[in-house]
């Protein structure tokens, strides 16, 4: 029993498209009902301290205001480690706002002032008075890098680094030629369009719908019944839209808790949506210092590899992400020592940020392969071939797939490499320097348990349901190909619901895992509706299909088809007929298999750039990048190219842009807002060229497809910072690259 595929591999439009477009789709802060109020959260001006007084007398002398809450009025919760904690916390103990007089962080939250309108709102939480003991505080890494340590175990899927093997520090003395820096890369915010917002209905018999800004509607869930001591039927959370999180919406963040607190004590439906200053205050892309050291023979071959690096966490919990594994996953070498630490700052706890790890630490690494190429006078290219690893070194494992080999070669000749003079300052337009880089790129293709149900009616119509997310990567498209392409349906037959937690379960979304994890579940649950159907048609006398072979049943165009003869066929409604039913249903789970544990399954990429620097000025402009990608199967080539394309417009932001400024005196992010937090323009984005290698992988998953989401961003850093290096001789290993650095 097969079905040509006629929906995977197509450009389909976004089937979500034309809601966004047209203000049909709602986000959490848009949700409305009659007497609905409204939540401003004041935010702390100190770094660390205590709280001496609240007054909010001024404020609550305001007409419509209700009430203003603080650590001093707030009910009693079960405020307890095992029950507080969420599916994407750190070890350590989770930030509690609210809790008592204790300051942690400049920007935490301390009081929630509630009234009848936003504007009101927002109003009145300027006139609370609040008086503080300041503390002395830390927010310098580098002040605090002695003091970094192994951090504590416990996040789920975190990867520690590898044990060393060899001797690299006795190899890398010995090494002929050798290159031993220091890369910094600063805070990031994640900055999404929609701001986090939480818009809790309170119904009348206590029972909660909340619309949530997340990536996962169950975790919000869990962590709301958790709190407050709720049982799941009582909380409903929904998420139907997301206008971006980039991992800022994997953990409840403090709007929900402080929605829900006010929600239920003054029974009343409350939004509380935060400032786009109040979104520089509950996590970012951690600031590093790693060094790097590679040592090799005179022909290349690596003999040497040390990565080390600290990392920032905050006072209260441990955040780590897998930072240095990545280069002895790529290339082969005898000697090898990775080591993490992390260093506690006054500051929120990092969190995840698109290709958490990988970003940042393949940055380091394929900018001291380039600074290697260079030193032996080698093509960058001809250094990683040279130090190509078949397997994975770290597990002693082979790879599922591997087409990085096809990646270098497809990206160079796309993007002309062999012309490339590789002195620097070498090549030049006019009054610029042009400068052409590369890197590599890697991220894990993971699949997670996830569950999904489908509902086939007499219509001919296929609803497929999960408690999944869309943040803008197309899963809402995605799903309905998978599920339209497995019954032979057209794509308007099918309707896919998600961002609810009454759906069945799926995990968070991120990791690039949700095609590999929910689609397996929607693919399993649409192929038991297809083996009720082939049984009606060919079990039923005065069937056209009676006595055919189930593996002889093709499903295309809405039929079920005897493929040898397309003539015998009856339609998908003619079945259900058949076996006297008015509709089908099937809820199935799918699991990693366990054949998988025998491979790491991995993406890779190979990225190519061309900057042009202005010599007297020393502004960049980054003309070109060619990212080669091997994802395994690609389902949708149209979201998969724009999933690579903002990866990549991304990892330009990060080499050349953003950064957010703390003021160590104050213990507190600067330019928080959009004026002065710098990301690229449409005059910073020019000719980006995506090129999808072939790669089939029967391991990594049902659909053989690698998530998309977080490979884009890999390696673009390096590759332009390397292309920066080759258009001035200049080596900065600091980002952003600005001009004050390279002048």
């Amino acid at each position: 029993m097969t079905t040509p595929s006629t929906q995977l591999g197509r450009p389909v439009n976004r089937v979500d498209g034309r809601a966004k477009v047209t203000g049909e789709a709602r986000y959490a802060g848009e949700f409305n009902v009659p007497g609905l109020l409204y939540g401003q959260v004041v935010s702390s001006t100190i770094a660390r301290g205590r709280i001496k007084s609240i007054d909010a007398s001024e404020a609550l002398r305001l007409p419509g205001v209700l009430r203003v809450f603080t650590h001093e009025n707030r009910p009693s919760l079960p405020w307890f480690d095992r029950k507080y904690r969420d599916d994407d916390a750190p070890s350590g103990s989770p930030f509690r706002p609210l809790h008592n007089d204790k300051v942690v962080y400049s920007g935490q939250p301390v009081a929630l002032v509630v009234a009848e309108t936003f504007e009101l709102a927002r109003h009145a939480a300027s006139l609370v008075r609040i008086e503080y003991k300041p503390d002395s505080h830390e927010t310098d890494l580098r002040a605090q890098r002695k003091k970094a340590y192994a951090p504590r175990q416990g996040k789920d899927g975190f990867e520690p680094p590898p044990k060393p093997w060899g001797h690299a520090d006795k190899a890398l003395d010995k090494a002929a030629v050798k290159v031993d820096a220091e890369y910094e890369t600063p805070v990031e915010h994640h900055n999404p369009m929609e701001p986090h917002a939480s818009t809790v209905i309170h119904e009348d018999d206590g029972t909660l719908t909340i619309y949530d800004k997340t990536q996962g509607v169950l975790n919000s869930q869990t962590y709301v019944c958790n709190v407050f001591d709720l049982p799941k039927e009582q909380v409903r959370v929904r998420s139907p839209f997301v206008g971006g999180a980039f991992g800022s919406g994997l953990r409840p963040q403090y709007q929900l808790f402080l929605a829900v607190l006010a929600a239920r004590e003054l029974k009343r439906s409350v939004r509380v949506t935060l400032t786009r200053e109040q979104m520089f205050t509950f996590g970012h892309r951690p600031a590093t210092l790693q060094r790097v050291a590679l040592g090799a023979s005179a022909d290349g071959t690596l003999e040497a590899l040390i990565h080390e690096a600290v990392s920032e966490t905050s006072s209260f919990e441990d955040y780590i992400e897998v930072l240095v594994n990545w280069g002895s996953m790529l290339y082969r070498c005898d000697n090898v020592r990775a080591d993490y630490k992390v260093a506690a700052l006054d500051c929120y706890t990092p969190i995840d940020m698109r290709a958490p790890g990988a970003a940042i630490g393949v940055y380091a690494l394929e900018s001291a392969m380039d600074e290697l190429a260079h030193a032996l006078r080698m093509d960058p290219i001809a250094l990683r071939l040279k130090n190509y690893s078949e397997r994975d070194q770290n597990k002693d494992k082979p790879y599922s797939s591997k087409e990085l080999r096809a990646c270098y070669q497809q990206g160079a000749e796309r993007f002309g490499w062999a012309r490339r003079n590789p002195e620097p300052r070498s090549m030049r337009e006019g009054h610029e320097l042009v400068g052409w880089g590369m890197a590599t790129g890697i991220w894990d293709a993971m699949q997670q348990p996830a569950s999904a149900k489908a509902v086939l009616g007499l219509d001919g119509r296929l609803v497929v349901s999960s408690a999944t997310a869309d943040i803008g990567t197309g899963t809402y498209t995605v799903m309905t190909q998978i599920a339209a392409d497995t019954l032979g349906l057209p794509i308007e037959s099918v309707t896919f619901k998600l961002g609810d937690s009454s759906l069945p379960m799926a995990p968070l979304e991120g990791g690039s895992w949700t095609v590999a994890s929910v689609g397996s579940a929607v693919k399993e649950a649409c192929e038991k509706l297809r083996e009720q159907l082939v049984t009606f048609a060919r079990k039923t006398k005065g069937s056209p299909l009676a006595g055919v072979g189930a593996e002889e049943v093709v499903f295309a165009e809405g039929q079920l088809r005897n493929a040898s003869d397309p003539s015998r066929a009856v339609s998908i409604v003619e079945a259900m007929r058949l076996g006297g039913v008015t509709h089908l249903e099937e809820q199935t789970s799918a699991v990693p298999s366990p054949k998988q544990q025998a491979y790491t399954r991995c993406v890779h990429s190979a990225v190519f750039a061309e900057v042009k620097v202005d010599e007297a000025l020393g502004t960049v402009r980054v003309t070109r990048v060619v990212s080669a990608v091997a994802g395994g199967r690609v389902l949708n080539p149209k979201t998969a190219r724009s999933q690579v394309m903002g990866g990549v417009v991304w990892g330009i932001s990060m080499a050349l842009h953003e950064e957010t400024a703390l003021d160590h005196t104050l213990g507190r992010f600067m330019n928080h807002n959009y004026a002065e937090y710098h990301v690229p323009v449409n005059a910073d984005v020019r000719d980006i060229d995506v090129i999808f290698v072939d790669e089939d992988d029967t391991v990594v998953n049902p659909l053989g497809a690698k998530g998309l989401g977080e490979i884009g961003i890999v390696g673009v850093a390096a590759a332009v910072a390397n292309a920066v290096f080759h258009a001035t001789g200049r080596r900065v290993r600091g980002l952003p690259i600005t001009l004050d650095k390279l002048l």
